[in-house]
């Protein structure tokens, strides 16, 4: 959709508070939900020490739907509430996603600047030199710049985007971008970096707070993704959708996907835990094992469904 804007929202909760506050964004992702032009929300959790902040995206049709939702009386009332939770002030941004350099990515990082005023020139021009630079790390997948939009949002907002977040690390803290940084107190009043996981992260916790390879979460979506497909498919879309029903196949399939999704929510953290041991292994044997016993899993089902 190449209208939709995504609302980033970067904030800090005290310490005590961490339950309350993920209560109260369940609470409101129903309320914005409601809202003309919605389309998802995803909540990246802190995840010290590369992230401290709760990362918030609400995605939108479009900038209007985006902005009735940010200056709305429900916002602000849900936002009342809440204020007793948080350490700092919120950073919120509007991204457009049609463009290069926005999120989806494995791992990206967003940055928000407060620039001096009257110093707007300078610190474009020290952008192309960071831009520069960081496109030769290794990892680098994409970048982009929003200026600030009156009323909404007084930064710059950047977005990086790496395949992993052992590659944004390292750029984070190459000495090429410590030296850049070096130029900037003449322009820059402040800057906050916020490490914002995408994909399948929340659906597996780790003691350890970091996430598991993605292709081993991904190896574990497919091995619950495959029944619950095949399964509704036969027993549900099928008979009763297609058939009793009259749906148009479109609408049907549809249907299937909403359930599938809700069914992952708790079956993915539910075999997350089994493989627990096999997620993040201290040793190689282990690894190999677990794609071994996932790859049997997966044949035996092709097995079972195909005498079905």
């Amino acid at each position: 959709m190449d209208g939709s804007v995504t609302i980033v929202t970067q904030t800090r909760v005290l310490d005590g508070f961490e339950s309350d506050f993920a209560a109260w964004q369940e609470a409101t992702k129903a309320v914005v939900a409601g809202f003309p032009g919605f389309i998802e929300q995803s909540i990246t959790s802190p995840n010290p020490p590369t992230q401290v902040d709760w990362v918030i995206l609400q995605r939108f049709s479009t900038s209007e739907a985006a902005l009735a939702w940010l200056n709305s009386a429900q916002r602000q009332t849900r936002l009342a509430g809440i204020h007793h939770m948080l350490a700092g002030r919120d950073d919120v941004h509007l991204v457009t996603d049609s463009a290069s350099g926005v999120l989806p990515s494995p791992v990206s990082a967003v940055i928000s600047t407060r620039v001096k005023p009257g110093q707007e020139t300078a610190y474009r021009a020290w952008e192309q030199r960071i831009s520069a630079a960081q496109s030769r790390a290794p990892g680098f997948q994409g970048y982009r710049i929003e200026a600030p939009i009156a009323g909404v949002q007084e930064d710059w907002l950047s977005i990086l985007r790496f395949d992993t977040e052992a590659n944004l690390n390292n750029w984070l803290a190459s000495p090429q971008r410590a030296a850049l940084l070096k130029e900037t107190d003449a322009f820059i009043e402040e800057f906050h970096a916020r490490v914002v996981h995408t994909g399948f992260d929340q659906w597996f916790a780790s003691p350890s707070g970091k996430a598991p390879p993605t292709w081993k979460q991904n190896m574990l979506v497919v091995l619950m993704l495959y029944p619950v497909v095949f399964l509704f498919g036969m027993l549900v879309q099928t008979p009763f959708l297609l058939g009793q029903a009259g749906l148009p196949f479109p609408v049907a399939l549809f249907i299937g996907n909403v359930v599938s999704v809700l069914l992952l929510n708790y079956l993915v953290p539910w075999v997350s835990r089994r493989f627990a041991w096999w997620l993040q292994p201290q040793d190689s044997a282990k690894t190999t094992l677990g794609i071994g016993v996932i790859l049997a899993l997966y044949a035996a089902m092709i097995v079972v469904f195909t005498l079905l």
